[in-house]
Formats: C-alpha cells, structure tokens, sequence
C-alpha cells in the first residue's frame, strides 16, 4: 500500500460567510500543492455549524462544489469537507469528494445531532461512501455519524472476499 499524505485543515471558520470561508481556506491550501494527497477542511467549513446557515444552502451547482473542485485540481490532490447543500429531497449536511481530475462524490450525513435540533432543519442522508484514492479505500464519516458503530463499522467487502470494505476512516 502507498504512503498517503494527508492534511487535516482546521481553522477559524467565519461565521455565516461562505465567500469570506472558501477564501480563508484558500488561502490555508495555497503552500500544499504538490505536498499532500488528501485535504480534510471541517463540517460545514463554509458557515460554521450553525441551523441558520440553512438559508443559505447552495445547490450542487453552486460556487462551494466549484470551489472544491477547483481546489482539488490546484494542489493535485484529493479535498474533502461538508457544507449545507439544498436538493429537491430537502437540505443535507453533505460532504463532498472532489479529485484532481473533476470527479465529484459525496454522502449526506446520517445521524443528525439531536441535541442541537439539527433533525429539525435538515435531512438525514441513507448511504455510505467509500472512494478509492491513491491505493485506500477510504470511508468518510460526518461527525456525528462516527457515534454509530453500525453505520461505521468495517465489513468483510463482498465484491472483493477476504478484504475489508475500507482501509482508511477518515
């Protein structure tokens, strides 16, 4: 299996300022071209955790998914974070897997934080995702769904006996 460089990128996330967040991290990402293969940027990087932002959900061709895709095929690598996203099915906390090449996966997170009535302004996704990058296979998890073993729990791969289905969970 491959090294994998990968950079977890927390910073100050400005409240309720998506233009203002997508330059902060911009900004953050510049000196990693070339130097890493996996960007991890928060949950909601673009608002700050916050019911509010719901009103400002973008949709899948908004200028968030732009700007990962873009970002992903500046530093040649892969980025990954969540924003609120607005579909016909309702709004999700959905996070996104952009490569350098323009391919674009994502999974909406599953369990909503109760406690912070999350379950009340969003809705909660079915499925989850693993990709494929540099040799992993990776599983993505949204914050809170990492509290639920059965939705995180690693399984014997049944399209490929005797492997995992992940090999990384990030």
């Amino acid at each position: 299996m491959n090294d994998l460089r990968i950079s977890l990128i927390q910073g100050d996330t400005r409240w309720h300022d998506p233009a203002g967040n997508r330059d902060y991290y911009a900004a953050l990402l510049e000196p990693l071209a070339g130097q890493t293969d996996l960007v991890i940027l928060p949950e909601t990087f673009t608002s700050g955790f916050s019911n509010d932002a719901i009103d400002k959900a973008e949709g899948m061709d908004g200028p968030t998914v732009a700007w990962v895709r873009a970002q992903a095929a500046r530093l040649g690598a892969a980025v990954t974070g969540s924003v609120q996203l607005r579909t016909d099915a309702g709004v999700f906390n959905r996070l996104l897997w952009a490569t350098p090449d323009g391919a674009l996966q994502y999974y909406d997170k599953r369990h909503l934080f109760r406690f912070g009535n999350e379950h009340l302004r969003y809705a909660a996704g079915r499925e989850r995702l693993t990709v494929e990058w540099k040799g992993w296979r990776i599983n993505p998890q949204v914050c809170y769904d990492l509290r639920f073993p059965v939705f995180c729990r690693n399984r014997f791969d049944v399209e490929r006996p005797g492997q995992m289905d992940f090999d990384l969970q990030v």
